[in-house]
């Protein structure tokens, strides 16, 4: 009998802690790391890794996978970018708890926010739960490439307790906070990694709606935040324009304090932050000093709205013409969008905006050509001023509006433009470099799962390898260890798993070889492959030669092989330690 399940022989090891990069063997037995180094014996399979990195598997925190892992295995984009864990219900929506008369609601809130087609949400989910501790079960009843571990959504929670009284502005009583608070508690003890609360007027329902935690008062939120102090873990998670007048850091801070829990939230450039970055940082910083643990959860790049014909955005959805075809079956939108004279008649009309709270984002979507640029061969996310639409029509002698119409008809109409929304205000990315540093920050922000028809940024760990570490040309980069440990290590220790994310004997035998010369992001594209043919942006990687899961090849040369020894991560994890053997 051989002595190991699974040796992977000679890679250049990137451990995950930070240390420098060494050569050596791991040897994994039971799903578990059981040597490092130089490793005697045999095992049922050897993986070459002789000129490769070996890395632990990445550990993304911040995705809305609700419905997806209910019914995919293969748990697609982020499975193919070498991520092992993925922690989801993030920004306070999700599918449990749920009273039958709830479904629909709770799909027009996850669509809304997160532009989860509706109709695939109604075809692939079974809800065969009411209870968040159901729901926990049911995850766990299916098998998957990876594992997952979820936050208690807000919005969820709120619909669940105050039923038809739950609208923007609803001010539940103390028996209600009491019982949502009793409600994640038991959420939490039942293995939920957290709760999570959204506060931003970008996140609204398919109705346009805000979602429920917008108009939450502090209270509320401390209230139910309490749960976690009561149980003994868990991350309190949140999306937030914040507004000065709500004082966020200061209630952050005293029921971090209180409870003895971080409380993360998403830090950014956003058009809809009364507070600038630089100023949400220093705010954060204030309430440690005193105590607190908060922990900002950074993009590693603009937040970039990816605009096409079939996408749910494009620069033209607000023209008469454009509407009178948005309905139409794609084949018959693309032959009239080729008509030249339809064209003509497009370019020339004045867009035409419905009345809305974000009316100045719309009109940089549909005029700011400034800050849009063509997705073009070997596209680089960080992109100047001189390869924006608005530069390269102008050096070409046209007016942008006709090149970036021009631009989304090639390919037979699947042309891309990205539009960096968040995160770019500065036209480069320096600001983040010092972030990626700071041990109060954490990589996150992928929304894997989401933004199905605008965004793929699931395919961040790849970005942080071939952009961040390897290729970037403006400004500086940041180390191979250090950005390893940022998506590994310290992801799973935000949240407690403290069994993954270090490649050393006792963890998880998570890892990915990876050929880092050949990384690198490949086209976007739209498929139609959610259940009743909902649409998705996808991206998929070069150079992952092989991803482990648990000591299992789950992907090799960027392929699934179908195994699915992934599954529901209940509660905090904690490694067991072992002696290093020769």
């Amino acid at each position: 009998m051989a002595t190991f399940d699974l040796i992977v022989r000679g890679g250049t090891i990137v451990d995950g802690t930070g240390a420098p990069a060494f050569t050596g063997d791991i040897a994994v037995k039971d799903g578990l790391i059981a040597a490092v180094g130089k490793v005697h014996g045999d095992a049922a399979r050897e993986i070459d890794a002789a000129g490769k990195l070996v890395t632990p598997g990445f550990v993304d925190i911040h995705t809305h996978y609700d419905g997806q892992a209910t019914w995919d295995a293969e748990m697609a984009p982020s499975s193919w970018h070498g991520v092992t864990t993925v922690v989801m219900g993030n920004c306070g929506v999700g599918f449990a708890p749920a009273r039958p008369d709830k479904h629909q609601w709770l799909i027009g809130l996850m669509e809304g926010v997160e532009d989860i087609p509706g109709t695939a949400l109604a075809e692939g989910m079974k809800w065969n739960w009411e209870s968040f501790p159901e729901y926990l079960d049911a995850l766990e009843a299916m098998p998957r490439s990876i594992d997952i571990g979820t936050h208690v959504p807000h919005g969820a929670v709120r619909a669940y307790v105050l039923g038809d009284r739950e609208m923007p502005g609803a001010v539940p009583t103390a028996e209600d906070v009491a019982q949502m608070s009793v409600i994640v508690e038991d959420g939490l003890r039942a293995g939920a990694l957290g709760f999570s609360t959204s506060r931003t007027i970008l996140h609204k329902s398919v109705d346009g709606e805000l979602v429920p935690g917008t108009t939450a008062t502090a209270e509320e939120l401390i209230v139910i935040g309490r749960a976690m102090g009561r149980v003994g873990h868990g991350v309190f998670e949140m999306a937030s324009d914040l507004k000065r007048e709500w004082n966020e850091f200061a209630w952050m801070g005293a029921l971090s304090r209180e409870t003895g829990r971080p409380v993360t939230f998403a830090a950014l450039q956003s058009i809809a932050k009364e507070l600038p970055l630089d100023e949400q940082i220093s705010e954060m910083r204030r309430e440690n000093a005193a105590g607190a643990n908060i922990v900002a959860q950074i993009a590693l790049r603009g937040t970039g709205i990816v605009m096409a014909w079939r996408g749910t955005v494009h620069p033209f959805r607000f023209k008469p013409a454009w509407t009178e075809i948005a309905e139409l079956p794609w084949a018959e939108q693309y032959a009239r969008l080729g008509d030249p004279a339809f064209k003509a008649r497009l370019l020339g009309e004045a867009n035409v905006y419905p009345e809305s709270d974000v009316a100045d984002l719309l009109r940089v979507v549909s005029e700011g050509w400034f800050i849009q640029f063509e997705m073009d061969p070997g596209f680089d996310y960080e992109p100047t001023h001189e390869e924006s639409i608005l530069a390269r029509a102008a050096a070409a002698g046209v007016d942008p509006a006709e090149y970036a119409y021009d631009l989304l008809m090639k390919d037979e109409g699947a042309g891309f433009i990205y539009f960096p929304i968040l995160n770019y205000a500065d036209g480069n990315l320096d600001f983040l470099e010092a972030l990626q540093q700071a041990p109060d920050t954490v990589n996150s922000l992928s929304d894997g799962g989401a933004h199905c028809g605008t965004i793929c940024d699931a395919a961040s760990p790849t970005f942080m390898l071939e952009h961040w570490v390897r290729d970037r040309r403006r400004g500086g980069r940041i180390g191979l260890e250090h950005a390893v440990q940022r998506q590994c290590r310290d992801t799973a220790r935000l949240y407690g798993l403290d069994d993954r994310g270090v490649i050393a004997p006792g963890y998880l035998a998570d890892l990915n070889v990876i050929d880092f010369d050949r990384v690198k992001l490949g086209k976007p594209w739209l498929a139609f492959d959610l259940p009743a043919g909902g649409k998705r942006l996808l991206q998929r990687a070069e150079g992952y030669v092989a991803t482990i899961k648990g000591g299992v090849v789950t992907f090799e040369d960027g392929k699934w092989t179908g195994a699915t020894p992934g599954g529901l991560i209940r509660g905090p994890q904690r490694a067991d330690m072992l002696e290093a053997a020769e």
